[in-house]
């Protein structure tokens, strides 16, 4: 039966040896099939997840409805007896190790930071863009013209919906695209919409639902480390809904932070600022706060683990080694993004926006400049992958 299940669930697999042809010849060999009970035992209970909500997004894809995600985030049985064992859910999830070989033969990784074609730092041509960016707006240029060429129908970002509040959406227009763009802390957001927590994670994998409807059929991710890699490993199997996303752009993330009452109070005692005053945050090399008046007060990454979300700590990729282009701010001047192009389909999305919305930075020297980008972007790398592993043995 979990063989005609694994088959059924399975779509337009190529002459590659996927995960889902390993899965099915493991269950005739008489294999052991861990379940979401591993799941929440492995993963969920130590603490590890980081509430992607992939194993969730596919159970209700495939309309079993035995999985929901709780008011805490993390995922749960809403009715154990629809739960029919398939397996996938573990096998998809970031922090199990099953399908990680798949993947790395997928996008042929390689260390320190998965496969690399080229490295070039950029920003939008578009000034309203790099004015609602949080650097350079590389990632809303892409989308923008992938849009409006029609090459997609819609993108999953996660836009700001309160102060210090990012939610999950599908983009399907121009305008909602921008509405995403970047992290800023507007006016419109006075303090009295302050709750007693706020995150700047967003499980954005949940915004996969309308794409089973069907109506949906290219649609670009943008996502953390986390969730870009539950991505790949649905892709992997061939699964719906994952199969409709043409392309995978992921953020450089040293950690996602929640911001309670004690944690905003001790930020701003380590920013010397006040909260009223508060313009942007952003995080490059260290936490940016960018305050009305222009100025920038840096704060040293390695003094925020009081606030850091707690899966976080456990996670070791930095660079999202299984994107097809990667971003961030590190190695780049203020105002510019760092990308990390590492596919074809990464390298059409991105050469088809810089022919008419991106800039090259300093264009001449690219080139010269590209070693020492690396160099950082595997420094932060090998920290946070140090930090994961000395976390998880301690």
């Amino acid at each position: 039966m979990k063989r005609a299940i694994l088959m059924r669930l399975t779509s337009r697999l190529t002459d590659r040896k996927l995960a889902a042809d390993r899965a099915i010849d493991r269950i005739e060999l008489g294999g052991e099939m861990k379940t979401f009970s591993d799941l929440l035992e492995e993963v969920v209970t130590p603490g590890y997840c980081h509430h992607c909500a992939g194993c969730v997004s596919f159970c209700t894809a495939i309309n079993y409805g035995a999985l929901e995600t709780g008011p805490d985030g993390e995922p749960r049985f809403v009715d154990k007896e629809k739960c029919i064992e398939c397996g996938l859910c573990h096998m998809i999830c970031p922090e199990v190790g099953e399908l990680d070989q798949e993947i790395r033969t997928l996008t042929d990784w390689a260390t320190p930071i998965g496969h690399v074609d080229r490295i070039t730092i950029a920003r939008s041509r578009d000034s309203q863009v790099r004015q609602r960016a949080t650097d350079g707006g590389v990632v809303t240029s892409i989308l923008l013209n992938q849009i409006n060429s029609g090459r997609i129908d819609g993108a999953i970002v996660a836009r700001q919906s309160g102060p210090l509040m990012r939610t999950p959406c599908m983009a399907t227009t121009p305008g909602e695209i921008l509405d995403a763009a970047g992290f800023s802390f507007e006016t419109s957001y006075s303090m009295n919409l302050f709750s007693e927590e706020y995150s700047t994670y967003a499980n954005s994998v949940q915004a996969l639902a309308p794409m089973t409807a069907g109506s949906l059929e290219k649609v670009a991710f943008v996502g953390p480390p986390c969730q870009i890699k539950a991505i790949r490993k649905m892709k992997a199997l061939g699964v719906l809904p994952a199969d409709s996303i043409t392309c995978l752009l992921g953020l450089f993330c040293a950690g996602n932070y929640v911001l309670g009452e004690k944690e905003r109070a001790e930020l701003a005692r380590l920013g010397k600022f006040q909260w009223d005053d508060l313009k942007k945050i952003n995080v490059k090399e260290d936490f940016m706060i960018h305050l009305k008046n222009g100025e920038i007060r840096h704060i040293r990454l390695e003094e925020l683990d009081f606030m850091k979300r707690h899966a976080c700590r456990f996670c070791n990729d930095y660079a999202s080694e299984f994107a097809d282009i990667s971003f961030g701010g590190i190695g780049a001047e203020e105002g510019w993004t760092t990308a990390v192009i590492r596919s074809s389909a990464g390298e059409a999305f991105f050469s088809d926006a810089a022919e008419i919305a991106l800039e090259t930075f300093n264009d001449g020297k690219i080139s010269e400049l590209t070693p020492s980008v690396m160099d950082k972007i595997v420094r932060w790398s090998d920290m946070k992958k140090a930090s994961a592993k000395t976390r998880r043995s301690s």
